[in-house]
């Protein structure tokens, strides 16, 4: 039959499992990136992977799977990535208020350099934004511990977050499981009308599936509509496709995308892909792009999405622009374009961050960043920043309006913040009036000044890595706070404890391990960010389970939306966290919760959640067994009322196999998988960025 685009990349990558939605599929990943906030973690226990397939002085043995494709392991950890492409990007921790960030830098500067991974250095840009720039290719997989992986999407990749270990695991060599999606196709019929931005369009999609009607899917965006789209308007919907529980987002490569690579001087990149003539989805959507108007998302969700008529009027006391999903040379140049020669409302801050250098450089050659400073806007520097409460938070209880991903309570570091997203057309229409506006209020948009035929590329800040011989004389800087992950050990026969909170549907990444220039500066120390777990909801959580000697998590739907960050599972298995029990999670939290060996349970009866109480004890008896047996359904005891509760554990074989070795490096080590064998693909030939010269190079040039 014919195939639509989705799976002819999956089926060019399949390594094992079939392609029925829902059964589990193993993946060849091409690329991989971390960023500093789930790097460091994921970098440690990238180390420690070592230890499931050999030990120090080991080669492979000849005619293996492994002979000819790797270096030596060393007893705790692989010698150099087993995959053609990998790359750090420093975008998420850069204040240095103190010595944990700029020590967490050095460390993956000098693990890239050894451990063969490019290196982004602070200030050069958002991950997502310069992997669209510099390195995505369509027809390839990419595997990134950021949820907002998806943005590669725009160049027709397969591009999916993860969490920290699943990239380490990708980056050693072994292939991505993943459920096998359906592919919902996303119709786009007609053209924008003027003040109406790719940001409305996905803002569309929310407004009709939420945040959990993407769940289990992968959005492939088709019709005529889409050559209308460029790829930084379509980076701006595959951005955001993650906020309704999907998988990811594809949009074909076509002639904006081969106009793309050749703007990026790549265009020996470009090979055309598209959806065969009759190839059916699962599901279909229609969106009408002529009929789209401008929406705005209000708090506390990406998806509580209205018409931004609706609540215009409002008054704004911060406007910001820019960060991973709107911060292109286009989505900057309409702010400059409507606030030039004119001021910022005075009762209102607006903040502007580029995507890249490159982005900045184009905004100060057209002119347009010296149109947002005489308005009063104050430039950052090309980073995330405000969109994950890196400065820039909003007065108490106020409105901020916002080009970002993401509005979750207290993400943008107040904790009574009201944010609403929005598109960089209505957010410069705000920030010049002081008050929630609709564009097309302000009469005709006005030209935007056309960026330079030959752009500026320089990858100078990219740091390629050394040979591996001159790798293997590096030394991994560490710092004090950059400590271990938790270990893994194999799940016990039977699980029992308290009830140490229950909480509502929704609960994000950002409750679990919050954001802001504090706590996440602990993102290297699970130990330290433990302590900030569920504070939103309860002060006393982490003192309450460390008391309890820890327990379960009991939740409503889609426990673990948003980031990737596998922290969330990380520091409720420090506090002794047992199992989570929820009506659903989302996809990357219960990945995450399976590869470090906490069960992610669901409640078989909706009604059940109700009679859950803070401090029940409860009982998963004889849980192991039930797992070995491959039971779809245990039985939850609580032993005050002696109520039993039925629970579904519906796993993989792969992922029973997981829990019941206590996590995910457990179960390596166990001999659990073997890393495939990598040819050299295309990505293999990734060149950009200035050699890393090490400091005993550097003596030895003086």
């Amino acid at each position: 039959m014919p195939a639509t685009l989705t799976h002819q990349i999956l089926a060019e990558h399949l390594v094992g499992g079939r392609m029925i939605p829902g059964e589990e599929i193993m993946l060849r990943v091409d690329q991989a990136l971390l960023q500093d906030a789930t790097g460091t973690m994921a970098c440690l226990q990238l180390e420690q992977l070592g230890g499931a397939t050999g030990t120090a002085g080991e080669t492979p043995p000849a005619g293996s799977a492994l002979a000819g494709t790797l270096g030596e392991l060393r007893a705790l950890g692989v010698s150099r990535i087993r995959i053609p492409f990998g790359v750090v990007y420093v975008d998420h921790n850069i204040l240095a208020i103190d010595f944990k960030n700029p020590d967490d830098h050095l460390f993956l500067q000098t693990f890239c350099a050894k451990f063969g991974l490019h290196y982004s250095r602070p200030g050069n840009g958002i991950c997502h934004y310069i992997q669209v720039e510099r390195f995505a290719r369509p027809g390839e997989v990419l595997v990134g511990a950021d949820s907002h992986t998806t943005t590669a999407g725009a160049l027709s990749m397969i591009a999916i977050g993860a969490g920290g270990l699943d990239v380490a695991c990708a980056l050693a060599g072994y292939p991505f499981s993943v459920r096998a999606p359906l592919v919902v196709g996303v119709r786009l019929e007609g053209e924008l009308r003027p003040w109406v931005q790719a940001k409305d369009v996905i803002l569309e999609l929310l407004r009709r599936r939420g945040v959990r009607g993407g769940r289990g899917c992968i959005f492939e965006f088709c019709g005529p509509g889409v050559a209308t789209l460029n790829v930084t308007q379509r980076a701006t919907i595959c951005n955001m496709t993650v906020e309704t529980g999907a998988t990811t987002g594809i949009f074909p490569s076509d002639a904006q995308t081969r106009s793309w690579l050749a703007y990026q001087q790549r265009e020996q990149h470009w090979r055309e892909l598209a959806a065969e003539p009759g190839a059916q989805y699962d599901e279909e959507e229609v969106i009408e792009l002529d009929k789209v108007e401008p929406l705005i998302a209000k708090p506390h969700s990406p998806g509580n999405v209205v018409p931004v008529a609706e609540v215009g009027g409002l008054r704004v006391r911060q406007v910001c622009v820019g960060s991973s999903v709107n911060s292109g040379y286009e989505d900057l140049a309409i702010v400059a374009a409507v606030l030039k020669g004119k001021t910022i409302n005075p009762e209102l801050s607006l903040t502007v961050s580029p995507g890249s250098r490159q982005v900045l450089d184009t905004i100060i050659a057209t002119g347009a960043y010296r149109d947002l400073i005489a308005a009063g806007a104050r430039m950052l520097e090309p980073a995330c920043g405000p969109c994950v409460g890196m400065g820039q938070a909003p007065p108490s209880g106020a409105i901020s309006v916002r080009t970002f991903n993401r509005n979750f309570p207290g993400r943008s570091g107040t904790e009574n913040d009201q944010v609403y997203l929005c598109s960089p057309a209505t957010a410069a229409a705000t920030a010049l009036t002081g008050v929630i506006t609709d564009p097309r209020e302000l009469g005709e948009p006005p030209a935007l000044p056309r960026p330079p035929a030959d752009p500026f590329i320089d990858d100078r800040n990219i740091l390629a890595p050394p040979p591996a011989e001159a790798a293997a004389r590096i030394e991994i800087v560490r710092g004090p706070n950059i400590q271990p992950p938790p270990e893994q050990h194999a799940l016990p026969a039977s699980l029992s404890g308290r009830v140490l909170i229950v909480l509502p549907d929704d609960v994000s990444t950002g409750d679990l391990a919050p954001d802001g220039a504090i706590v996440m500066s602990f993102r290297s120390n699970v130990a330290a960010i433990a302590s900030f777990t569920l504070r939103r909801f309860d002060q006393h959580f982490a003192m309450r389970a460390r008391e309890w000697s820890g327990g379960f998590i009991v939740a409503g739907h889609n426990y673990g939306q948003g980031s990737s960050r596998e922290h969330a599972a990380l520091a409720p298995k420090h506090l002794g966290v047992r199992a989570i029990i929820a009506q659903s999670f989302a996809r990357i939290s219960r990945r995450n919760l399976i590869a470090q060996g906490i069960p992610p349970l669901s409640f078989a009866r909706e009604a059940d959640l109700v009679k859950a109480k803070q401090g029940d004890w409860w009982e998963l008896r004889d849980l192991r067994a039930a797992l070995e047996r491959g039971d779809e359904e245990i039985v939850l005891r609580a032993r005050d009322s002696g109520e039993e509760f039925p629970l579904l554990a519906h796993f993989s074989e792969r992922e029973r196999s997981v829990l019941l070795a206590g996590g995910l490096i457990a179960w390596l080590r166990a001999g659990g998988a073997e890393p495939i064998s990598i040819t050299a693909g295309a990505s293999a030939a990734v060149d950009q960025g200035s050699p890393w010269t090490s400091p005993v190079e550097e003596e030895e040039v003086r």
